[in-house]
């Protein structure tokens, strides 16, 4: 109970430092906000009245209060293009990404923990050469590349799934599915490879260890052993899969890019090129947390596996 308390006091800090650097993008940002979303032909007066709506005419820790009591509200501000709660932009896209990144980490878990199991029992053989080929070969490739290849050969060759779009669950599963398939494939090969890699990397260094060896020396089964094996190395397999997540983030908007995917990699990069800085905002400040939340119940997770972490 200690651990845990401890783990989630530590994440106070952390989002306290998140949210401050949030806010310091839009004053960091070259130029001045509210000229840009003026345009050129602005006079100082409008850009002065776009500044004293945004509030960016306030001292600057003054602004920071008044953003951050509206966080903790719930009000992630307006946005400045579509003058649309920000909140309600975010849950219209969330849905499309939390698939994704759903069907992505499950795809790549189901795939990757078995490859790197399978490559470090076989290790040196031609099967191990072959996955690790692969693995190598996945993760060098650029996401956008992968997709655009997939699209080429399913969709546009051989016509079994669609090229782009989304559907939502509500218009039907096999719909639903099918969107995400090539999206998900996509992601979860960069993710799949770096997972494998390190599955065989922990399982070497646990199939090493004396009491592996003295169960093998007792006649113990092969699928006994590389259960003992796997338990002991189930830690930096699951902080890789917690990294991985810091991975989904970054091509989650690649990915929803090349699909045409209606997510919150798509709104933020709308955003971004209408400087549109309360969506930006909001959409960092919410992957931000979910990367601390996910974090932390990785860092939860260590003490099923090691009860000793809990010390």
């Amino acid at each position: 109970m200690f651990y845990l308390a401890r783990r989630v006091a530590a994440t106070i800090p952390v989002m306290v430092v998140v949210a401050i650097f949030v806010f310091m993008l839009v004053h960091l940002t070259p130029g001045d906000p509210a000229a840009v979303l003026a345009g050129e032909h602005a006079t100082v007066e409008d850009v002065q009245k776009i500044r004293a709506s945004m509030g960016l005419d306030k001292p600057l820790t003054e602004q920071f209060f008044s953003w951050a009591g509206g966080i903790v509200q719930g009000d992630l501000g307006v946005s400045t293009s579509t003058k649309v709660k920000v909140s309600t932009l975010i849950h219209q896209r969330m849905g499309p990404t939390i698939s994704i990144a759903l069907f992505t980490i499950v795809f790549a878990v189901l795939f990757a923990i078995p490859l790197g199991v399978v490559a470090a029992w076989h290790a040196g053989t031609w099967v191990d050469r072959l996955i690790m080929f692969v693995s190598v070969l996945a993760f060098s490739v650029p996401v956008f590349l992968i997709g655009y290849g997939l699209v080429y050969v399913f969709s546009i060759k051989l016509g079994m799934l669609p090229v782009q779009g989304y559907r939502p669950l509500s218009e039907g599963l096999l719909p639903y599915v099918r969107h995400l398939i090539l999206p998900c494939i996509s992601l979860g090969l960069v993710y799949m490879a770096l997972l494998t890699r390190m599955t065989r990397a922990t399982m070497l260094e646990a199939l090493s260890e004396d009491y592996i060896r003295t169960a093998r020396a007792k006649g113990l089964g092969s699928r006994k052993v590389i259960w003992h094996a796997l338990k002991n190395a189930a830690n930096p397999i699951i902080t890789t899969v917690g990294v991985g997540v810091a991975m989904l983030i970054g091509g989650v908007v690649v990915t929803e890019t090349v699909f045409a995917i209606p997510g919150l990699g798509r709104l933020t990069v709308d955003a971004v090129l209408r400087h549109d800085y309360p969506v930006i905002q909001g959409v960092l400040l919410i992957a931000s947390g979910v990367y601390v939340l996910i974090n932390l119940l990785v860092d939860l997770s260590y003490s099923l596996f090691d009860p000793r972490v809990e010390g």
